[in-house]
């Protein structure tokens, strides 16, 4: 572009002159928006805690949620830690009968698993009783049905005893067993998907499924 082209009788150096300082305007104010910002995001102080906070949350839960194999905050556990301790120094409870309760009480969390009978790969629930009462040299048949002519019968609900083995089923046919850990209570190893767990003689499913109890002689 020649100076006879430019309008009003413009120069080209003319024009870059003019056009020189506020393109140095532009550049000094970006400059010093972007020099603003840097602090702000640096110093924003939702996004650095809230990480942090996250992090201290996973920390502290992880350990407690792998160790907590069984809710003991549920209903029908929710005394079980005072009453665990109840019962292993209960006077009234016999040395053999509190290791029964002991080793049951150790196993709270297994897998069940259908025809499993060892810590290793799971319990079914006649699997987990035989497995707690070989621990006081008893030797239990293999299926609950067969457990439930073993002993002798309890009529009376009212007089169960910690040890005493539970029977449950339909239609007066026994399909499931527990071991009474007293206060209303049995440990079972319920079905498939759950743990080896505490539940109640007293209301639920269980307390409509109950059926007889029987004593062994370990119980005396």
């Amino acid at each position: 572009m020649t100076t006879a082209q430019l309008p009003h009788g413009h120069s080209i150096a003319r024009t870059a002159r003019r056009e020189i300082p506020r393109l140095l305007q532009r550049f000094l104010l970006a400059m010093a928006l972007t020099a603003c910002a840097v602090p702000a995001i640096a110093s924003n102080p939702e996004q650095a805690p809230a990480s942090t906070t996250a992090q201290a949350t996973v920390a502290t839960l992880a350990p407690a949620d792998s160790v907590a194999s069984i809710d003991l905050a549920s209903p029908d556990n929710a005394p079980l830690a005072e009453q665990i301790a109840a019962l292993q120094a209960a006077p009234t409870t016999t040395s053999r009968i509190r290791t029964v309760l002991q080793r049951a009480f150790a196993l709270l969390g297994t897998p069940y698993r259908w025809g499993g009978t060892n810590p290793d790969s799971g319990f079914d629930c006649s699997g987990l009783v035989g497995y707690v009462f070989r621990t006081i040299g008893i030797d239990l048949p293999r299926v609950s049905r067969a457990m439930a002519n073993e002993g002798t019968a309890i009529t009376d609900r009212a007089a169960l005893v910690e040890g005493d083995l539970v029977f449950f089923g339909k239609r007066g046919r026994v399909d499931h067993v527990g071991i009474y850990v007293g206060e209303g209570k049995f440990v079972h190893a319920p079905r498939t998907g759950r743990d080896v767990t505490v539940s109640s003689l007293a209301s639920g499913y269980w307390s409509q499924k109950y059926l007889q109890a029987r004593r062994l002689a370990a119980d005396t």
